[in-house]
């Protein structure tokens, strides 16, 4: 039997309307929750599949790792977003080696993604879907290297700014160098450095573990938005 809280929550997805009483069936019930604290991972890497996840509430990474360590943030999502990435194994000739992990204590609901391939194969509107999904995604990380490519990095640091201060609906951003850093896939020292910057040009105040933005104008004009 369907439980009611999947039911309600799920409805809201389009796809689900497209689909057939067996299929939206046999999907609901394999749903299932689980709750991730803070800094916990969800997905590691190409060899794990966790299946489809979709954000109940928190804030999830989505993030890649070179050889030597250094990270960078492709996408966040928030609740009611879904990540297809940690399902990749059901789609072939797919090897992206993603790492998906909590920012916040968070809650999602996993299909698995045995369950969702073999409704995948038998509907057209389900592939549509997690082509669009996907293609979403990959568009997602097309502009993440167009930034780094063409971008300088005070404009990505101080649009990572704003863009925080918008998600924690707050100017004052609880968060070190070395996790920005991770985001933006740059050495720690270069943000110390762009950072100090900001705070010569009065755009921000430092102290540890904190950033203040005391002219959101100010980083709004260096990043041009």
């Amino acid at each position: 039997m369907i439980g009611e809280f999947y039911m309600n929550y799920l409805d809201y997805l389009p796809i689900l309307k497209k689909l057939n009483a067996v299929e939206r069936e046999e999907l609901l019930n394999a749903a299932f929750t689980r709750k991730f604290g803070k800094g916990e991972l969800l997905h590691n890497g190409n060899n794990d599949c966790t299946g489809l996840i979709i954000v109940l509430f928190g804030q999830l990474r989505a993030y890649t790792s070179s050889y030597d360590g250094r990270e960078i943030t492709l996408y966040r999502l928030f609740e009611r977003d879904t990540c297809l990435f940690s399902a990749s194994c059901m789609l072939n000739n797919l090897q992206f080696d993603i790492t998906v992990s909590a920012e916040k204590d968070s809650e999602v609901l996993v299909i698995p993604s045995e369950v969702y391939k073999k409704i995948m194969e038998a509907s057209a509107p389900l592939s549509n879907y997690t082509n669009e999904i996907m293609a979403s995604r990959f568009s997602d990380v097309m502009w993440l290297m167009d930034q780094i490519m063409w971008k300088s990095f005070d404009k990505r640091l101080a649009e990572f700014l704003i863009t925080e201060s918008g998600v924690e609906e707050s100017d004052t951003l609880i968060i070190t160098h070395e996790v920005i850093g991770n985001h933006l896939g740059s050495p720690r020292e270069v943000v110390t450095r762009m950072l100090k910057y900001f705070v010569n040009e009065k755009f921000i105040t430092l102290s540890r573990g904190k950033i203040q933005i005391i002219d959101k104008k100010g980083l709004r004009k260096i990043a041009e938005i």
